[in-house]
């Protein structure tokens, strides 16, 4: 299984510096410059990485997107650790992490720095511990690990508390609930809460605005967002179609396990509550990697001696890895990118092209009609293009309203603000005779969420920046 693991981190490495950085990591990039105890929209974990890497070397993308190949790999790694604790023997093992790499939701979330990524390879180890803990040799002192690794998880995404508390329910629900009776429970606990108690004083502090955040994703704000009937619809494309019987087969045979019948019941919990509220798809995929090793297991004695079968399962596995592959990694060419199916399944692969032609675009608007002018985008992403790639124009550190941004403040008093992507409503709350400029164009053909937009300069603002930047925040 470790050669499964090298071979998907050596793709993946090769992928790394095709088309370019996605929205969120120039983000996490702008957030790791101001490191904070946490952000309106995240804990600080990915942007401390993200600084760190930058400290190393600010403009490797390659480097950038390293941690997130090894918490891919791990992932992959994980799974077979879990067929093994499963009594899977080397077949089983081999077939689970196979059947990871070849995923879609693997690839698409090692492919760069991102927080779904450690979400992944930090629940997959936690899912790993509990099957460790359940062993008939109960050890309680394993509860300490769970503990930070839980911890590391809620620095990571504050999203992690609902399964760490559905999976802690069904455990109390299935059993065995022996478990619990130690006193390293508890301090596994108060181990989470003590790492996670920063971030939690930054955002009682300001507001709760996560909470917001989260309430606005669920009613469709996010680029990602998932309806109800699309949210079930995307569970089986997630790790690939062709992988649907194998990881349907491995929550049939948890639910039948005594042992670990709590997993099978932490996945239909989660499934039941992202579907009511508005879950993006993703929010289950850590739930993947043992209902397949759990489906490698019991479908490995199937394979032994039965050459033919053996091949159609490591045909489909194959199959699942390429589509996967040309969907969620940076293959075909960008040329070609605008025929294919790509855009229309893969969001993010849209976000990942045009930023330094956008830049460029918002750098000639401003030498040609406001020289000094400060920038003002719709969105952090937007904002975040510019702090990476502006400084080659001598642009200045943008400004946006949108999550984070608007707490790094608004643009100077008394200068001429260049607006970028900002819709005619907020326009008019900034200026009165807002001047068009230019317009976005990524010279690729790609419709992605910048194609088009609008550059209005406002050279005065109606109101003091003091008054009119409390009422532009947004989050989502």
């Amino acid at each position: 299984m470790y050669w499964v693991a090298g071979i998907f981190a050596a793709i993946l490495l090769g992928c790394a510096d095709r088309y370019g950085y996605h929205r969120d990591e120039m983000y996490f990039l702008a957030a790791g410059r101001r490191l904070d105890w946490g952000y309106a929209d995240q804990p600080p974990l990915v942007p401390l990485i993200a600084r760190g890497i930058s400290s190393i070397d600010p403009n490797s993308l390659i480097l950038l997107r390293v941690p997130a190949i090894l918490a891919t790999s791990a992932v992959v790694l994980c799974a077979g650790w879990m067929a093994r604790e499963l009594g899977g023997g080397r077949v089983a093992q081999t077939l689970s992490t196979a059947a990871v790499a070849a995923s879609a939701l693997v690839m698409a979330a090692g492919h760069q720095l991102g927080t779904t990524v450690f979400d992944l390879a930090i629940w997959c180890g936690l899912t790993l511990l509990v099957m460790r803990l359940l062993r008939t040799d109960f050890q309680p002192h394993r509860w300490l690990p769970i503990g930070a690794l839980a911890g590391i998880g809620l620095q990571d995404k504050a999203l992690m508390a609902i399964p760490l508390v559905v999976l802690a329910l069904s455990l109390a629900l299935a059993g065995p609930r022996k478990i619990f009776a130690t006193r390293y429970f508890a301090l596994a606990i108060g181990i989470a809460g003590v790492l996670v108690l920063p971030y939690l004083w930054w955002q009682g502090s300001n507001g709760w605005p996560q909470w917001e955040l989260s309430r606005s994703i669920a009613g469709g704000s996010s680029g990602t967002s998932n309806s109800p009937l699309a949210f079930v619809l995307l569970q089986f494309g997630l790790m690939g179609p062709l992988l649907v019987p194998l990881w349907i087969f491995g929550l049939y045979r948890l639910s039948r396990d005594i042992r670990y019948h709590a997993f099978a019941l932490t996945y239909a919990l989660l499934f039941l509550i992202f579907t009511l509220t508005g879950g993006k798809a993703y929010y289950l995929g850590g739930m993947y990697p043992l209902l397949l090793a759990a489906g490698a297991v019991g479908l490995a004695p199937k394979l032994r001696d039965h050459r033919m079968r053996a091949a159609a399962v490591a045909f489909a596995v194959a199959v699942n890895a390429a589509v996967s592959a040309v969907l969620f990694l940076p293959i075909l060419p960008i040329s070609d990118l605008p025929d294919s199916p790509v855009l229309a399944v893969n969001y993010d692969a849209g976000e990942t092209i045009g930023w330094p032609a956008f830049v460029r675009r918002i750098a000639d608007a401003r030498s040609r009609f406001a020289p000094d002018a400060d920038i003002l985008t719709a969105n952090y992403g937007e904002a975040a293009a510019i702090e990476r790639f502006g400084p080659a124009y001598g642009l200045p550190v943008p400004h946006s309203a949108h999550n984070a941004y608007w707490w790094w403040g608004p643009p100077a008093e008394g200068r001429p603000v260049l607006t970028v992507g900002l819709n005619p409503g907020r326009l008019a709350r900034l200026c009165t005779t807002p001047e068009l400029v230019g317009r976005i164009d990524n010279g690729v053909g790609i419709d992605n969420d910048e194609q088009g937009r609008s550059l209005y300069l406002c050279r005065s603002v109606l109101l003091p920046w003091r008054d009119t930047w409390p009422t532009l925040r947004m989050l989502g």
